[in-house]
This record gives structure tokens, C-alpha cells and sequence, in this order.
């Protein structure tokens, strides 16, 4: 019994990518995703009581880790800074690249996120995903002040601005359908783009 439930569920995640990929959250049918996975729609709402239920189980993992992959590059930021070696790791970059791979791992995933998530929690993903950029430099530049740190003070509103710039041309790489090779070789120049620009526009 264990074991086809578990085949079951294979299934229905199976159908359930294929019809979010092609006709994204708001447009997909359950009804649809039973069919393409051998079942009734009663059945099927037994492994997963609502749509927005499913669509999570297929973004959630991906999502998380994207997020888990932005604390690990948070806190080497910190170590950086304590270590006094801050200057160094910016002049180094690779983070647009690093979440780049990442992305590019779990490519159906953040293509849900970005292109098909309307109607659902994920669908202010990016403007999220800013604001937590946002906080955390801005917490950042705060302690390189506080060490005494010769920092340049930005308009809030445009630094808002140049943080959603920022994230948000990660993932175009997603939205204008790169192949990986292309998206990591544009990674590598957002890294050379942007490293340069924060450093310029900080005075750091």
C-alpha cells in the first residue's frame, strides 16, 4: 500500500509539472493533472488538498535553498568583514554567478517562480528577494561605518532601486529562456557589472 502511494505521488508530481510549466498557476487544472496522472480528482485531492498546496511542493524545496545559499554568502560577508578581508571578497564577486548555478540546478523550479506563480504567495518572489537584499546591505555598509569605514551615503529610494536592478537581472537570464551557458556566462558579467558599480557608488 505504502509503496503505491508512493507511485502515486511520483505521478502526480509528474503531471503536476508538466501542466504548471505550460499553462502556470492561475490556468492549470486539477482535473487535468488526475487525468495525465491516472486518477480521479478525489484521489487526487487526497495527496494534495488544494492547487496552490501543489504548486508549493514543487517551488518550496528550490526556493528554500536559494534562500539557505544567500545566508551561507550573508555570513561569509560578515566573516569577511570581521577578518578585514571585505574589500577582497567584493573585488572577487561571484555571486551572481554561485546563485546562478544554483538557479540553473533547479531550472524548472524558478521557472514556476518567476514566469507561472501568478495568484499565489510566490508571486512577489523578486520583491522579496530585494528587500532582503536590501536590509542586509544596508546592515553591512552600517558596520563597515561603525569600524570606521570612509562609506558614501545613498538615496534610500535609489538604492531600492539598484537592489531590485540587481536581483531582478539575475534571473532574466530564467525569463528570456538562456540555455545554462549562456546564463553562467552572463553571470559572470553581472558579477563584473555590479561589483564594480556597488564599489564605485559606495566610495569603498
Amino acid at each position: 500500500m505504502a509503496r503505491d502511494k508512493a507511485g502515486h505521488h511520483e505521478q502526480i508530481m509528474t503531471a503536476a509539472w508538466q501542466e504548471f510549466l505550460t499553462y502556470g498557476f492561475v490556468d492549470a487544472s486539477m482535473r487535468r493533472i488526475a487525468v495525465a496522472a491516472g486518477m480521479s480528482a478525489a484521489g487526487l485531492y487526497k495527496h494534495f488538498p488544494s492547487k496552490e498546496e501543489m504548486f508549493s511542493a514543487l517551488v518550496e524545496p528550490a526556493y528554500q535553498g536559494l534562500m539557505a545559499l544567500y545566508r551561507q554568502e550573508e555570513k561569509a560577508e560578515r566573516e569577511a568583514l570581521q577578518a578585514g578581508t571585505i574589500s577582497e571578497k567584493w573585488q572577487t564577486g561571484g555571486e551572481a554567478r554561485l546563485a546562478m548555478t544554483y538557479i540553473y540546478d533547479h531550472l524548472d523550479a524558478f521557472r514556476l517562480l518567476i514566469c507561472k506563480a501568478q495568484g499565489t504567495r510566490y508571486e512577489t518572489f523578486l520583491h522579496d528577494l530585494a528587500i532582503e537584499e536590501e536590509k542586509t546591505t544596508m546592515v553591512m555598509m552600517d558596520l563597515l561605518k561603525e569600524q570606521g569605514g570612509e562609506i558614501s551615503d545613498v538615496d534610500p529610494k535609489e538604492f531600492h532601486l539598484l537592489v531590485t536592478a540587481n536581483v531582478n537581472a539575475v534571473f532574466q537570464a530564467v525569463e528570456h529562456g538562456f540555455s545554462r551557458e549562456e546564463a553562467l556566462r552572463y553571470a559572470s558579467t553581472l558579477d563584473r557589472f555590479f561589483s564594480k558599480g556597488w564599489q564605485e557608488l559606495f566610495g569603498y
